[in-house]
């Protein structure tokens, strides 16, 4: 089972939230947006990130009137404006011509995130959507890539950022081939090798080359099996 994050992997969403963070604040006349209130919402909930930003603004808003303005702006962002990342929807159309079974593991909200993928058409083309939200488990423990795995059968590979290496992907025993989201991720390779990943791509498009060696149509006769992340991709 192939197992992709959303944000970052295969949505292009980085910094949506920011932008968010910049629409919301500019409603109320409060431009440019504080670093320091950015760290803070960053690690924090929304309704926890909702209390900070009218007690540190003085809004007139109630913490959930403020956290559900966050969520609408969020949901037509998904639902109608962010785009797949590049090569993301070829790889996707490999996959699928294999016969590998895929899913979505992210952390993203569960609404957010089926919006986006149905927007593009792809809802169905995932065996399931694993969130931390619903399963209540964070990306750093073990348990949330078990129970994935439950589901996905003993062979499984995930695929996300580079720059977010977890302990949990690794004690669980799982493959990872990772994404970065930034031009400084590309930089990554070494810290993916010394983070224990077995696979670095330096983008979507060249994990495909990596994995397709050659591959020009379906049927050419090649393997069904997985793609074994034994690949480090630098160019791409």
């Amino acid at each position: 089972m192939l197992f992709f994050d959303l944000d970052g992997t295969l949505l292009d969403s980085n910094g949506i939230w920011l932008d968010i963070d910049i629409e919301f604040l500019g409603r109320h006349g409060i431009a440019p947006v504080p670093e320091d209130y950015t760290e803070y919402v960053t690690h924090h909930s929304p309704l926890d990130a909702a209390r900070y930003t009218r007690t540190r603004f003085g809004l007139s808003e109630t913490a959930e009137e403020i956290r559900q303005t966050w969520l609408q702006m969020a949901r037509a962002a998904y639902a109608g404006k962010l785009e797949l990342k590049p090569g993301a929807r070829a790889l996707l159309e490999r996959c699928r011509r294999r016969g590998w079974d895929m899913a979505v593991l992210t952390s993203c909200m569960p609404e957010l995130c089926r919006a986006a993928l149905e927007r593009h058409g792809i809802a169905d083309w995932f065996r399931g959507v694993v969130t931390t939200q619903e399963t209540g488990l964070e990306k750093r423990d073990p348990a949330l890539y078990r129970l994935a795995a439950a589901q996905g059968g003993a062979s499984c590979l995930r695929i996300r950022p580079a720059t977010a290496l977890r302990r949990g992907r690794r004690a669980s025993m799982w493959q990872g081939c990772g994404i970065p989201c930034t031009p400084a991720g590309r930089r990554s390779c070494a810290a993916c090798a010394a983070a224990g990943w077995t696979a670095w791509s330096s983008s979507l498009r060249s994990w495909r080359r990596a994995c397709f060696p050659g591959h020009k149509k379906a049927g050419d006769g090649s393997s069904n099996e997985l793609p074994s992340p034994a690949c480090s991709v630098e160019n791409g």
